[in-house]
């Protein structure tokens, strides 16, 4: 009886010990100094971004040709859709109505699916990145 006594004494007390150094375990404070220009850069990255400027992947073509047709076919693709965000691009002498920037092939191929519905002639096409090394 007098062991049996001794060792929830013993359980008792190893395990007050364990939960009071997890309770008075170590707190500490960290301060992060980071560049003034971090946020600013930030910004510039997400607005590339949005503009497919930084972008290795997929986007889907709706119209190559003159400017007057493409700012057409921009302002058409607004008024029904939201979902992905639309620019046109110039590559002399020709202008192009470019929609989304789908990290993935299967990303799209569902937006193609949706967009040809409206714009029956379009199709994806991975740009290739312009590189700017003078």
């Amino acid at each position: 009886m007098r062991s049996l006594h001794i060792y929830k004494s013993f359980i008792f007390s190893l395990l007050f010990i364990l939960f009071s150094e997890i309770s008075l375990g170590q707190q500490a404070t960290v301060t992060v100094n980071q560049d003034s220009q971090i946020p600013k850069l930030l910004m510039l990255k997400k607005g590339l971004e949005k503009d497919n400027k930084l972008s290795d992947g997929y986007t889907i073509q709706l119209y190559y040709g003159e400017l007057n047709k493409a700012n057409s076919v921009i302002r058409k693709y607004r008024n029904i859709y939201a979902n992905w965000p639309a620019s046109i691009e110039y590559e002399t002498p020709n202008y192009k109505v470019w929609v989304g920037n789908f990290a993935t092939r299967l990303e799209a191929d569902r937006a193609l699916i949706e967009i040809q519905k409206d714009f029956s002639s379009a199709f994806i096409l991975k740009p290739e990145r312009k590189n700017n090394k003078g």
